[in-house]
């Protein structure tokens, strides 16, 4: 993957930038949702879901969702732990689309509705992030120690 992102068609500050505006969007994509769901209201209805669904502690499983994607999403937007937090944001929305999305399709709009294609394009996003991520953490650009 490193070699794509720095091949002579793409100047590595280019490559780097491009992969930085994907794990902004993407990032900033989960925190609106967390906090969402926080000022909707919504955790409790999240929680049962996992209840619904066989998991023991939903409360405790919908809070920790919503509190990692608003404070994971924001440490991921500006650089921290970004190999982790991308790969738990891919586990979370395979479990999305295994648990809601799955049975409705492809289609999130149009042609159906609430199916698969946004978090599919999210994991393309996410794994990509998680292929360029250097060992430790990049805060501004740099890349620090653990």
């Amino acid at each position: 993957m490193s070699e794509l992102l720095s091949s002579r068609s793409m100047p590595r500050s280019s490559a780097s930038l491009a992969i930085t505006l994907v794990r902004v969007a993407a990032a900033g994509i989960l925190v609106i949702h967390g906090i969402a769901r926080a000022k909707l209201g919504i955790v409790d209805d999240f929680s049962q879901a996992f209840e619904a669904w066989g998991f023991p502690f939903g409360f405790i499983l919908a809070w920790t969702v919503t509190v990692v994607e608003i404070v994971g999403g924001v440490a991921l937007a500006v650089g921290f732990s970004i190999r982790p937090l991308a790969l738990w944001f891919v586990a979370q929305l395979l479990a999305g689309i295994v648990l809601v999305h799955g049975r409705e399709g492809w289609f999130v709009v149009g042609a159906g509705r609430n199916g698969v294609e946004f978090s599919v394009l999210l994991i393309v996003c996410l794994i990509a992030v998680a292929l360029s991520a250097r060992e430790g953490y990049r805060v501004g650009g740099r890349a620090g120690s653990r």
